[in-house]
């Protein structure tokens, strides 16, 4: 399992390789936190969020990576490779909401919100067939 301080790393050498216009107004930069994050839909106890983008009028503009979750999610013996690539992916996709929420678009956050969509109708059906 890869170590908070090498999460850190990863998720550092990720932005360093980034231009410089992914950071306009992220004036809350990145943040990596120990947190373990689950969903906050009542329904859906085993997903676990990763990453989460947030606008706040106190807060600004920031990415928060939680690293617990990871954890949780990918379990001690993941390859340091594979959480690498992990973190990678979804630093990416925070920062994708981001950008689209500089320009005024909703892309992701529509394709987020489908596939949320797919997952609670899995959810019910498995949840319905336990009850048969």
């Amino acid at each position: 399992m890869v170590t908070i301080d090498e999460a850190q790393d990863i998720l550092d050498s990720v932005a360093e390789g980034l231009p410089p216009e992914f950071f306009k107004d992220l004036n809350g930069g990145i943040i990596l936190l120990p947190d373990v994050r689950r969903s906050r839909e009542p329904w859906a106890t085993d997903l676990y969020t990763l990453g989460q983008y947030t606008v706040s009028y106190s807060m600004g503009r920031y990415i928060a990576i939680f690293y617990g979750s990871f954890q949780y999610v990918f379990g001690e013996n993941t390859p340091k490779e594979k959480m690498a690539e992990e973190l990678r992916k979804t630093l990416l996709h925070e920062f994708t909401h981001h950008l689209e929420h500089l320009a005024g678009e909703r892309g992701l956050e529509k394709e987020d919100e489908r596939q949320m969509m797919i997952y609670r109708r899995r959810a019910e059906m498995r949840r319905l067939r336990r009850k048969e």
